[in-house]
């Protein structure tokens, strides 16, 4: 009976060595080491070398681009995440929690790619294809042009796409893909390792675009290795609650576009649907009754001003310790703000636990939100309510004093569009002199803030 050999992998670098290590030597992580089991035999690896670069270096100036460089999907919530399209021959990693809508978002793109002339391999690792086919029913799909492959073996994908030459490829998913050239199971660091490169080769070589679906541990990362992002072109996370109706696309890495940008989709039963106006959304979820802890800011996410509400409840604790509970909001971020309201404003909250919710389920990130969740916990806990109507926004100091936000113009002409009479914004902000379809209320401080914010509530 053959021996059973394993190895351990840094799952952020990939590093390998034949004993389990706390820290990597390579990148320095700790207790990122992995165990995979090998195979007994070792399997030659030949499909590298089909793969090497000929080409000689070119002058930049020489080298020429073709006019159809970027593709729409014709869905417009996507394009604008991709930069306005899908550019050719790049690897796009899409990836989220299970039952978010991954499969959904990429079947329905490939229907819009059909409709417009492109030739696309859906390749399923994980379902078979009268199951996708289900799927691309509901999702009303029936295209000439659409070929569904269930796969999970690297060497038959790459003949299959030879033989097809189409133009978009989705692998559905790489953790489920697998190469006889590696001597591990499937999901394996090495395999997604070594599948992403063979993928990336095919689609630089050939040019045809190619999405990659990802799964995610329960820590929110994609699974696998950390030089699985660095490899594809674009990032882009799935976010949301999947037992509500609305997702989140966000692009966190894009070579061809910017990046932490935004789409916002609303999950139907024949699939997704973009919103296009995602400020309504979370403007309609507010309650229509005022109520101290509520505050609206203006945050911005890539090219794009959100505005969303920002509720905090604040009261006496029963606990010997006080609870401090965030969603959507950095938890480390709400105790320097708490931290600073206790030093520079008064605002004892020792004994008394602050909760801190953003409505529409969307994370907010900014710097810029600061002083909207200032003010909602400073009102909140003293029963003071919020002109409904009035807008915040602001970077909070350890000082306590107002920082400026970027883009400042962007997000006060969306609050006009919104119908909002007021702003609060940091003094050192420079706005223009002809934008007189809103009260603006400078501050320096926060405690400047406070003093404005409860002038203006009813």
């Amino acid at each position: 009976m053959a021996k059973t050999k394993s190895k351990w992998v840094c799952k952020e670098c990939g590093y390998e060595t034949a004993g389990y290590l706390g820290k990597c030597p390579e990148c320095g992580s700790w207790g990122s080491f992995i165990e995979e089991i090998q195979f007994s035999q070792k399997l030659p690896n030949a499909v590298a070398n089909e793969f090497i670069n000929t080409e000689k270096p070119e002058l930049l100036k020489d080298i020429h681009i073709g006019e159809e460089l970027r593709v729409s999907t014709n869905i417009s919530e996507f394009d604008r995440i991709l930069g306005g399209g899908f550019v050719q021959g790049s690897l796009v990693l899409l990836a989220g929690d299970p039952g978010i809508g991954k499969s959904t978002i990429t079947l329905q793109t490939c229907g819009e790619l059909c409709k417009s002339g492109k030739k696309v391999l859906y390749i399923s690792a994980e379902e078979s294809a009268s199951q996708v086919k289900l799927r691309a029913e509901r999702l009303n799909i029936a295209e000439d042009n659409l070929y569904i492959y269930p796969q999970t073996n690297m060497e038959n994908i790459k003949t299959q796409i030879e033989e097809l030459s189409p133009d978009f490829v989705v692998v559905d998913s790489i953790q489920a893909i697998y190469s006889n050239n590696v001597p591990s199971s499937a999901g394996s660091v090495s395999q997604i390792r070594e599948c992403c490169n063979l993928l990336m080769h095919i689609a630089k070589s050939k040019n045809i675009t190619t999405v990659v679906i990802g799964h995610v541990t329960k820590d929110g990362n994609i699974a696998g290795p950390k030089v699985l992002e660095h490899m594809v072109d674009t990032v882009i996370y799935f976010e949301g609650d999947k037992y509500k109706s609305y997702r989140i696309l966000r692009s966190m890495k894009n070579r061809f576009g910017n990046t932490a940008e935004v789409g916002i989709f609303e999950m139907a039963a024949d699939g997704l649907r973009c919103v296009s106006n995602p400020n309504e959304l979370f403007l309609n979820e507010r309650s229509q009754v005022a109520a101290p802890g509520s505050a609206i800011i203006v945050t911005n996410e890539g090219t794009r001003p959100l505005m969303v509400e920002i509720q905090a409840l604040v009261g006496m604790t029963s606990y010997p310790s006080p609870r401090r509970v965030t969603n959507g909001v950095d938890l480390s971020r709400l105790h320097q703000i708490l931290a600073v309201l206790e030093k520079r404003v008064g605002l004892n909250l020792s004994k008394q636990d602050v909760y801190v919710n953003v409505m529409g389920g969307i994370d907010v990130d900014e710097p810029s939100a600061d002083l909207g969740i200032a003010l909602a916990v400073a009102t909140c806990a003293r029963d003071v309510v919020v002109d409904s109507q009035t807008v915040i926004m602001g970077e909070i100091g350890l000082s306590g004093e107002i920082h400026p936000v970027n883009n400042i113009e962007r997000r006060l002409n969306e609050a006009i569009a919104s119908g909002f009479k007021k702003a609060i914004i940091p003094d050192a902000n420079n706005i223009p002199k002809d934008l007189k379809k809103i009260e603006i209320v400078k501050v320096k401080r926060l405690i400047d803030a406070i003093a404005a914010c409860v002038s203006t509530g009813k």
